[in-house]
């Protein structure tokens, strides 16, 4: 025989909520300077989207070729146990000079969305 589970009350839910938006968001910034001499960090600033600057090479995060998929001249990323459609406007168009996919993304209601995508080359 099973027991049921037990659910935990409302009284816990709302610190439990403001708990995971903050490790959440302490999770995101990542640029801790280990890139800071590199030669490529103007470029990694540099690059840009509809949605704004990308942030640098810290910031992204390196996608493997089975985590991502072209389709029909459409985008989708594997983020989070979640495949997400790259918006048309995400895609960072001028050439990939490290040639791995890269992916920067952010969160909505608790799902991720990509804020830039730099496809790679799929070797």
């Amino acid at each position: 025989m099973r027991l049921p589970r037990s659910r935990p009350s409302r009284l816990y839910a709302a610190p439990l909520l403001g708990l995971a938006a903050f490790v959440t968001t302490s999770a995101l910034a990542r640029d801790d300077g280990r890139y800071a001499n590199s030669p490529l960090k103007p470029w990694f600033e540099s690059l840009h989207s509809e949605y704004g600057q990308c942030c640098s090479d810290a910031d992204g995060y390196v996608v493997a070729d089975v985590d991502w998929e072209s389709s029909q001249g459409r985008y989708r990323v594997h983020l989070d146990n979640e495949w997400v459609v790259v918006p048309d406007g995400a895609v960072i168009t001028e050439p990939n000079k490290i040639g791995r996919t890269m992916v920067w993304k952010h969160y909505i209601d608790g799902h991720p969305r990509v804020r830039c995508f730099m496809p790679g080359s799929m070797t």
